[in-house]
């Protein structure tokens, strides 16, 4: 059991649209055997395009919108892929990922840097001290100098870095990476789908002359002395503990020094980690299975409708068909065909082990945060719901499809993209998202998945906020008082809709035993 942990490596791919990060998982893939030809993200001459981005909205707009799940054998090693999606009105799914992951790599662009949104998933990672690597990427563009992009990780991610590639020039005139880890210069002809052989070079020899040029040899030996007089030779423990990140640098796309970041990551990168419950700490060596849901995808099989719980192993060895304890609706379930992914292409499995990600077909059994264990009572905590602060009415646009709509806004509401509460005065649908482009995506996959039809209303409101009292007779004085804005979530909880802060701080200070609730988990 200890071997097959070991050889487990789960992480997740994170940053800022348009950096790279699918681009980079196709690389992957490719020298995982996946794949034989990388898919484009962006491209009319390449037609495929990239395995992680299956949905027909990602394929025609280029960006990712839900996070794609993947698995690959590399040098014995067990990879587990989770490519998140970069876009901020898509940050709710990426956060619930990371709760999933054991490691991280953060793709950067060379000549935007640090950017917002990967700002905020380094907040993430470090609240639960998730070790880091960092991807620069693009070196084949014109960009920043490597030693100012050093300085602005350190600066804006708030961590300590430390080269284990180096490039040589960059834009028009790359050459190539010389990689510090395993002390030797990888020199590469650019090809978008291929993977050309290196060249092995000593630095202090007269032949690294003879293939970058003089000028070249002379600075990167100066580079190399510099960064070893400016940074501390690379220590696992500290990149263990989240304190330190290893930098590559690269080009995904032309697949320059992809290769020496996966055979790096495959070494140093922790094996499963103790998963943190409410009641215990459960180390991944125990024998009981225990496992939690972190995501929900509807229709990954457009032929049959189904849902798709993704559990995350946690301990023990999860095994076909045996019985599995559901603790928040307290039966027991078996799985016929569980499944393991390669973004939208799945095989069933007999057995998997701590670190795996399991499909679980699902008929409306599950929601994410839900715990499946042997029997032990347990709830793995810390996966956020959030507070909506965008609003818009639902209404049906075609009469004859309201059953095809109601099953279509129940499956995507499962699945955490958006939040769907019903006002109590006029029964009307309200749909809560975090960004504007949420509602695009419910609205196109509605159409083209459920062959349902709807129209969107705008509503002014400032927050959704959940409600509970201990007063029965005080939360009935403010749900009368309130009516107008009153709603129920899925699950039949009260909600109040305030329509702006002021209204939201009267009804707290005038109602002082209500507790208001601002993320549905309480």
């Amino acid at each position: 059991m200890n071997e097959e942990i070991d050889r487990r490596r789960t992480f997740a791919i994170v940053a800022h649209p348009d950096a790279g990060k699918t681009t980079l998982t196709e690389k992957f893939l490719l020298f995982g055997g996946q794949i034989q030809v990388a898919g484009a993200v962006k491209s009319n001459k390449i037609r495929k395009t990239a395995t992680s981005d299956w949905m027909d909205i990602e394929k025609q707009r280029g960006i990712s919108v839900t996070t794609s799940v993947m698995e690959f054998d590399y040098r014995g090693y067990k990879i587990n892929i989770l490519d998140t999606p970069g876009h901020q009105d898509f940050a709710e799914d990426t956060f619930r990922t990371l709760t999933a992951v054991d490691s991280v790599i953060i793709v950067i662009d060379c000549a935007k840097g640090v950017e917002m949104q990967t700002r905020r998933l380094m907040e993430v990672c470090r609240m639960r001290n998730t070790p880091v690597i960092v991807f620069v990427n693009k070196m084949d563009r014109e960009g920043n100098d490597p030693f100012d992009l050093l300085d602005e990780l350190e600066e804006e991610l708030q961590i300590k870095v430390r080269p284990l590639s180096w490039p040589i020039e960059k834009g028009a005139r790359f050459k190539g990476v010389y990689n510090l880890y395993e002390e030797k210069l990888d020199l590469y002809n650019p090809s978008k789908q291929t993977v050309t052989e290196r060249v092995e070079v000593d630095v202090n020899g007269p032949e690294l002359d003879s293939k970058v040029g003089e000028a070249n040899a002379a600075k990167l030996r100066d580079d190399l002395e510099l960064i070893s007089g400016v940074y501390e030779p690379f220590d696992r423990q500290e990149y263990l503990d989240g304190h330190l990140a290893p930098v590559f640098f690269g080009s995904a796309l032309t697949t320059f020094g992809v290769k020496e970041l996966l055979d790096c990551f495959v070494e140093i990168a922790p094996s499963p980690r103790p998963v943190v419950a409410e009641e215990r700490i459960v180390a991944p060596e125990e024998d009981k299975f225990t496992g939690f849901i972190f995501k929900m995808t509807a229709n990954i099989d457009p032929n049959h409708r189904s849902s798709i719980a993704f559990c995350k192993v946690c301990s023990g060895r999860f095994r076909r068909n045996e019985p599995y304890l559901h603790i928040r609706l307290d039966k027991t379930l078996r799985f016929s065909s569980p499944t393991q992914f390669m973004a939208q292409r799945k095989s069933t499995i007999d057995e998997a082990w701590p670190g795996d990600i399991v499909g679980l077909p699902d008929t409306g059994n599950f929601k994410i945060g839900d715990t499946l264990t042997e029997g032990e009572k347990l709830h793995f905590k810390g996966l956020p719901s959030f507070s909506p602060e965008l609003f818009k009415y639902i209404d049906n646009a075609d009469p004859m499809r309201s059953k095809q709509l109601a099953k279509g806004l129940d499956q995507l509401m499962g699945e955490g993209v958006a939040q769907m509460f019903t006002n109590t005065f006029n029964g009307r649908k309200l749909i809560g998202t975090v960004g504007q482009l949420q509602f695009e995506v419910i609205e196109y996959r509605l159409e083209h998945e459920y062959n349902a039809f709807c129209r969107w209303e705008p509503v002014s409101l400032y927050k959704a906020c959940w409600i509970e009292s201990d007063d029965e007779a005080e939360l009935e004085a403010f749900k009368k008082r309130k009516y107008q804005f009153m709603a129920v979530d899925k699950d039949g909880r009260d909600v109040f809709l305030a329509d702006s802060n002021y209204v939201l701080q009267m009804a707290q200070i005038d109602f002082k035993n209500i507790k208001f609730h601002f993320t549905s988990e309480f």
